[in-house]
């Protein structure tokens, strides 16, 4: 059975960091791409970062470019995202999810719900003074 489980979601300050990890059970990280997408409060889910395993090519969406950071650990089949300088904008629910092994990280560039094979339950970033 495949889990994706996040965490390292909290409260953060404007201009703040978090760091969102995402473990992953039943599934090793050579599948061909894990990602993050995020859903904020009252607007639709959109995919946020990807990273392909066979070349580590990476995909940012142009909102988090510069200041979000993919990267996993293969030992510990673990992915994550840092995020730096937070925006209140970023408030979300940010989920991890692999992609289906054919469309990889275009399913997160185009926010492709239905391409994703596996989702976690999420986990909730609040950026706030």
């Amino acid at each position: 059975q495949v889990q994706l489980v996040e965490s390292g979601g909290g409260l953060a300050q404007p201009g703040g960091s978090l760091r969102l990890s995402c473990a992953a059970s039943g599934i090793t990280l050579d599948y061909p791409a894990i990602g993050w997408f995020r859903q904020a409060p009252g607007q639709e889910r959109e995919g946020v970062s990807c990273i392909r395993s066979s070349d580590g090519s990476l995909y940012y969406a142009d909102s988090v470019k510069g200041r979000f950071t993919i990267s996993r650990d293969n030992a510990k089949n673990a992915v994550y995202l840092q995020m730096n300088s937070l925006k209140p904008e970023n408030t979300a629910v940010y989920y991890c999810a692999t992609p289906n092994p054919i469309d990889g990280c275009t399913v997160v560039a185009n926010t492709y719900e239905d391409g994703v094979d596996y989702w976690g339950k999420g986990t909730l970033v609040t950026v706030s003074s």
